[in-house]
């Protein structure tokens, strides 16, 4: 009889594909991690989206035929592999708080890339720690990370340290801002080319295994566009609000309004605290008083006021924030226009998340000092 051990069973599990889908049961994370081997006895749970699926059957004997094949005609499998669907695994999943010790958690989004969400979630990250509040950022954007060029850190080298018993991963300190980000764990001349369930554990691990600590605001530069990382973070994490970011493109708001709809959805369900217009016009640094609009004029004004969300603030295209950003120091450092634009944001934010919070029975309300 063949030694089992689960990587053997999962292994096995990959030459069972869903149909139509081109993708096996193991790569489409139906296999719950409940597994349990007991001499030649295994045991599993199979995950489903809908309780009615019309393959079930047939994956679950599919699935047995898979284990006798290419582990062991022996294996006691029949009879041992059992159904859910994906409700009944998350209420069935213990319920703890990853982050106690965060007060908020803010989503920073994009409806597609290009438009400067990370330099907004940034320097918004910045302009809080400067008004004196204790603030984390998480570079959720697992496929093009770019906090740690932001934010000069590069090369920087984490460590791990116990806490009640836990080795915990110690965020990189700079400017005030508790930063963690897959960028700092791969080389960056690497792709980042990984599938979804890979990118949501990894993403799960910078969070759940971060020593934020007591943290006023948790920023997180989330990836651009609708993907099952964003549903991962509003399941693993209780998002107080999202900030949406465009331009004043015709064609980055109608990506921005499928970024709030996503939001707004019955399945997502998390306030958006506002919209930020970034580049809305371009102002020659030495003609502050200036104003080209090079990219369209009012679109996220106009986006805000039909989709009855607020206009948090319009961030000027200043040559300086770009450069600030490559130097690794963001622009939000310092008293220039566009520093000045980002304390603006920041108040916004804070007063955004305040009527939020305003707006919960007491017993979830969230109070920052200030």
């Amino acid at each position: 009889m063949t030694q089992l051990y689960p990587k053997l069973i999962l292994d096995a599990l990959r030459n069972v594909k869903y149909p139509g889908k081109g993708k096996d049961i193991v790569e489409l994370g139906m296999v719950e991690d409940d597994m349990r081997i007991d001499g030649n006895h295994v045991e599993f749970s199979l995950v489903f989206d809908k309780p009615n699926d019309p393959f079930m059957k047939s994956l679950v004997k599919a699935a047995e035929t898979a284990i006798l094949t290419y582990v062991d005609k022996d294996v006691d499998i029949r009879g041992n592999i059992h159904t859910k669907t994906r409700h009944e695994q998350a209420a069935a999943a213990p319920k703890r708080a990853p982050l106690p010790g965060v007060k908020n958690i803010i989503g920073i989004s994009s409806g597609k890339g290009g438009v400067g969400k990370s330099t907004v979630a940034a320097n918004l990250a910045v302009a809080l720690a400067r008004e004196g509040y204790k603030v984390g950022l998480l570079d959720a954007d697992i496929f093009g990370p770019s906090v740690p060029k932001m934010f000069g850190c590069e090369d920087a080298q984490l460590y791990m340290h116990e806490v009640d018993g836990r080795q915990l991963i110690i965020p990189f300190d700079k400017y005030g801002v508790k930063l963690l980000s897959i960028g700092f764990l791969v080389n960056t001349n690497d792709a980042m080319v990984w599938r979804g369930a890979m990118a949501s554990r990894a993403l799960n691990q910078l969070i759940e295994d971060g020593d934020w600590g007591e943290l006023d605001y948790f920023l997180i530069d989330m990836p651009p566009g609708t993907s099952d990382i964003h549903l991962t973070l509003v399941q693993t994490l209780g998002i107080t609000g999202v900030v949406i970011v465009s331009t004043p493109q015709e064609v980055a708001l109608a990506d921005a309004r499928r970024g709030i709809a996503m939001f707004q959805g019955e399945k997502v369900n998390v306030p958006v605290l506002g919209i930020v217009e970034n580049m809305a016009w371009f102002t020659p640094e030495a003609h502050p008083d200036e104003r080209y609009y090079i990219f369209g004029n009012g679109g996220a004004q106009r986006l805000a006021e039909e989709l009855n969300v607020k206009l948090l603030a319009e961030i000027p295209l200043v040559a300086a924030v770009g450069e600030h950003s490559d130097n690794g120091d963001p622009i939000a450092l310092g008293d220039s226009i566009s520093a000045q634009a980002f304390m603006h944001l920041a108040h916004e934010v804070i007063d955004a998340v305040d009527t939020r919070n305003q707006m919960l029975p007491p017993t979830r309300k969230v109070e920052v000092k200030h």
